[in-house]
């Protein structure tokens, strides 16, 4: 805080296709003083997920980030001032608070802000138990409804909330196939991750694959992805399948939407089940998510893995990485070592 400086990434363009990092200009603000009721928290990690792409573009389950404003994200940060009778300086907590180094809040608005459970390490509570692992846990159990025996197929599955899906299927009694891009990530989804096999859509037919891994139909779709996956997945549902819709990152960057799957009328014979859902309605059962989650990692079932890039200064960079497949699990982005 010597130098009182802010250092900010300020929303300066909607994106019109892929992301070039000119939708962003740095900013240094003076440091913001707490009010009442607020508290003054300095940023250590921050999270990047495929919604912030959405978030910049258009208004959806929340109101688009408007320009001029901080880039929106998750973070974890340590209360250096406190004028909340409910934090104290020093504690570490998480939230809404966005691409900077500082931000007073009351903890009320995007994200909210709670403090870490005892024990839990900042890269976690953003991967494992944050909206990562808990969009997993509920898009699994909940919208899914996986049954032990089923067939399940994950895409997107080597990122960070596919990965985590595909193994709470597993521990539920599921075969699981997942797709990735490169033989590094399909090999580390069935060594490592424990999956029954792994596709490769950059070098493989998806529909050849996935008819030779689920000869039986697949009963349940982990969807992260859309676009060719989610069409070749519907050719092949099984009677009363799930497909849970929880990203569609292959037509993020595109700036007219594309049409639909042709296979989408198969719902109807099979009497399958479409269903999106968003992560922001579970949260009075998060903690339902995080005990389970915590217990399958200390049992070694369950493992995280974590792509992890350093400095505020490469916050723009670092979200454009999920968006050409440079990342290898969860995408988090260090600024600052705790007090």
């Amino acid at each position: 805080m010597s130098d009182g400086k802010n250092r900010q990434w300020i929303l300066n363009a909607r994106p019109t296709g892929a992301l070039t990092g000119t939708e962003f200009r740095w900013n240094e603000a003076p440091i913001p003083q707490p009010a009442d009721g607020q508290v003054l928290v300095r940023n250590l990690w921050l999270s990047f997920d495929p919604t912030q792409r959405g978030w910049m573009s258009r208004d959806s389950y929340l109101p688009k980030i408007p320009i001029g404003e901080v880039m929106r994200a998750f973070g974890v940060g340590q209360v250096i001032q406190s004028r909340h009778p409910d934090f104290k300086p020093g504690e570490f907590v998480q939230g809404g608070f966005g691409w900077q180094d500082y931000i007073a809040t009351d903890g009320r608005g995007f994200g909210g802000m709670r403090k870490l459970p005892s024990g839990v390490p900042p890269n976690l509570a953003l991967s494992l138990f944050g909206i990562t692992g808990t969009t997993a846990y509920f898009g699994i159990t909940d919208i899914g409804q996986v049954k032990a025996g089923e067939t399940v197929v994950v895409s997107g599955a080597a990122g960070s909330t596919g990965s985590v899906a595909g193994q709470i299927a597993k521990i539920k009694g599921c075969r699981v196939i997942g797709t990735a891009g490169g033989k590094e990530k399909c090999d580390w989804l069935v060594e490592v991750a424990g999956f029954d096999g792994a596709i490769d859509y950059k070098s493989e037919d998806i529909g050849v694959r996935l008819s030779a891994l689920c000869p039986n139909g697949i009963d349940v779709f982990f969807d992260n992805v859309g676009g060719i996956v989610l069409n070749e997945v519907l050719a092949r549902i099984n009677l009363k399948a799930r497909i849970v819709l929880c990203g569609a990152i292959s037509r993020y960057n595109d700036a007219v939407p594309p049409p639909g799957p042709s296979n989408y009328f198969n719902l109807t014979p099979k009497r399958a089940r479409m269903e999106g859902f968003i992560i922001l309605d579970y949260g009075p059962r998060f903690p339902e998510a995080i005990e389970a989650l915590g217990r399958w990692q200390r049992e070694g079932r369950l493992v995280q893995k974590e792509d992890v890039a350093v400095g505020l200064e490469n916050a723009p960079r670092t979200l454009m990485r999920l968006f050409t497949g440079e990342n290898f699990g969860k995408q988090l982005l260090k600024i600052a070592d705790p007090a």
